[in-house]
């Protein structure tokens, strides 16, 4: 288990309602509504869900990394890089299960360079590090 010898920054967010609730964070930037989807039993709406949330901060996430390690590798995209993540839930033997796929867009960069620098992004991402060894992540480079 990795713990971080400096905490450089923290957040904290409550949720209540559980999937058909709410969700906020304690300096108030974030205030999200909650939705089950129907696909997992629910009504749908328009709320957001766990997945989506995770799916948001992991790709953010990932592309900073993606970023960093380019620059220190001097590697120049020739447009924006973008990363989606795809988050699945599914049943395991006891509970559910994540699995993702993280789709990396580097413009500009051969094959090779850029499944390098996804390679050492996955090394160095705080959200990589969590699911590591926990749930699948697939990488692409598109």
């Amino acid at each position: 288990m990795m713990t971080p010898e400096k905490i450089l920054y923290e957040t904290e967010v409550t949720a209540t309602g559980g999937r058909d609730g709410k969700a906020a964070s304690a300096d108030g930037l974030l205030s999200v509504s909650l939705s089950l989807p129907k696909s997992l039993g629910g009504p749908g709406g328009e709320g957001t869900n766990p997945e989506q949330l995770f799916a948001a901060g992991y790709a953010a996430c990932f592309l900073g990394a993606v970023k960093l390690v380019a620059r220190t590798r001097k590697v120049v995209p020739s447009a924006e890089p973008s990363v989606t993540a795809r988050v699945a839930m599914g049943p395991v033997p006891v509970g559910y299960a994540l699995a993702v796929e993280l789709k990396v867009s580097l413009p500009g960069i051969d094959r090779p360079t850029a499944e390098a620098v996804v390679a050492g992004a996955h090394e160095r991402c705080p959200y990589s590090n969590a699911t590591r060894g926990n749930i699948d992540v697939k990488l692409t480079v598109i």
